[in-house]
């Protein structure tokens, strides 16, 4: 099936759905590379008026993967719930973006269900950024484990204590450096070194045992590779939550080394420790655009597009949290400060859209055209877009990835300019131990309370 639009009097045809999606999309490195863009600003105008005109059911009709080839077609339009898209099922493209605009929290936390993921990236190719923003913030998904994220007016933060060599006082550091700076409602969460069963259980018992010691309301996690999740779960280690990487297609998976299957026995499994107080939700998925084209098993589909379908993915699991790593995989795929935040927000808003509670790593390797300015400039959009939660790191440097990302001062910065508070339980706790002043903010270093309460940390 082709599409065509005229515009300025050339008429411009597009032979199918992914290369019309694809000439829609806006400007991306990635899209370049994979000879998917368009080719010029005349015909992706000329996408984008076209994609207005196409129902949202010829997204279940014409699946851009086939169905018969590829295991997240076949999950996305087996689950597809065709009473919560009873309200849109009668609309285009551009009739969906206006309904967006339009529509009430609760509506829009009701047709989630029956959105799928390429709904949703093709109406994010027709709204400005803005409107990601606007409708994003209308979004409230809120999950639990030993704290809750997702809360109006909240914003956690993953505390990201990584060590080049898994270190243990490194990462008791700068773990101690987060906490003291209110960091870690979200998660503690660290990248190891290796995937050593021994190394990663030795980290997560570190973990285990800060949280234990000083009762703080907040879960770990020890980003391995799932299988080394589920085999240190049989072993009894105290495992939280169960990582992965996960992408938009079949093959994009099995380059991470993931099936559905793998997944699902690593969910049972999770739920199965019962280590969660306020709720189970025992999964935290990461994402990123260029991943499937990394991999070459992107099937010809844009890279935002694919992006969008990893989250099918991750909602299957009913997961805690899950973020984009937004610039991570470097400037072949986004190639600067604009175009890094231009994925941000699709990627939040798509997310948020299909039911998940997003949150991004907003950062940038050293190689890309970006700066500090950048992060700040998307730290604030999202904080005002409603993230669930960023990714911090000490100053704002992650010494063992070697990429930039967001410190624990910048999430401070957004909660004071926004009137944002950390996760209720994490909130308690911060007042409970004196960190936390009487305007709600984090006390002065070096003040008699936290001199006091750094030693006992660090004891």
């Amino acid at each position: 099936m082709s599409y065509t639009s005229t515009l300025g009097g050339e008429r411009h045809r597009f032979d199918s759905l992914a290369r019309l999606l694809a000439a829609a999309s806006p400007e991306r490195s990635g899209d370049h590379l994979a000879g998917l863009a368009a080719t010029s600003a005349r015909q992706r105008v000329a996408a984008r008026w076209a994609l207005a005109e196409v129902p949202l059911t010829t997204f279940l009709t014409e699946p851009l993967i086939p169905y018969e080839s590829d295991d997240v077609t076949r999950l996305i339009l087996d689950t597809h719930d065709t009473a919560a898209f009873t309200p849109v099922a009668g609309l285009t493209v551009g009739e969906f973006r206006e309904w967006l605009l339009t529509a009430d929290p609760p509506a829009l936390t009701a047709v989630a269900p029956g959105l799928t993921p390429e709904m949703v990236a093709a109406v994010s190719k027709l709204m400005g950024n803005a409107d990601l923003v606007a409708v994003a913030r209308k979004v409230r998904v809120v999950t639990g484990f030993r704290s809750t994220i997702g809360l109006p007016g909240r914003l956690a933060t993953r505390l990201q204590p990584n060590h080049p060599t898994d270190d243990p006082a490194g990462v008791a550091a700068a773990l101690l450096d987060g906490l003291l700076l209110g960091s870690g409602d979200a998660v503690i969460g660290i990248n190891p070194a290796t995937d050593s069963p021994k190394a990663v259980r030795e980290l997560l018992e570190l973990l285990d045992g800060v949280i234990r010691r000083y009762a703080i309301p907040t879960q770990s996690c020890v980003l391995c590779h799932v299988t080394t999740s589920v085999d240190l779960m049989e072993r009894g280690a105290p495992v939280d939550l169960v990582f992965q990487s996960i992408a938009g297609t079949q093959a994009a998976n099995a380059s991470f080394g993931v099936t559905l299957g793998l997944l699902d026995e690593a969910y049972e499994a999770a739920l199965k420790l019962e280590r969660g107080t306020v709720g189970r939700n025992v999964m935290y998925f990461e994402t990123g655009q260029g991943a499937a084209l990394s991999a070459d098993a992107h099937h010809g589909v844009d890279q935002q597009t694919v992006e969008a379908r990893a989250y099918a993915v991750a909602r299957r699991y009913d997961p805690l949290l899950v973020n984009t790593v937004v610039g991570f995989i470097g400037p072949e795929y986004l190639y600067d400060g604009r175009q890094i935040l231009r994925a941000a927000l699709e990627d939040h808003f798509c997310g948020k859209l299909l039911g998940l509670p997003m949150g991004l790593d907003i950062c940038y390797t050293n190689h890309a055209d970006a700066d500090d300015d950048d992060v700040a400039t998307m730290l604030t959009m999202l904080g005002v877009a409603g993230a669930s939660f960023v990714i911090c790191t000490p100053g704002g440097d992650d010494i063992m990835l070697n990429y930039q990302s967001a410190s624990y001062h910048d999430a401070l910065y957004l909660r004071e300019v926004l009137g944002l508070r950390p996760a209720p339980e994490f909130e308690t706790w911060l007042e409970s131990i004196g960190l936390l002043d009487e305007r709600g903010g984090i006390r002065e270093v070096g003040s008699h309370a936290l001199t006091a309460i750094g030693r006992e940390l660090a004891a």
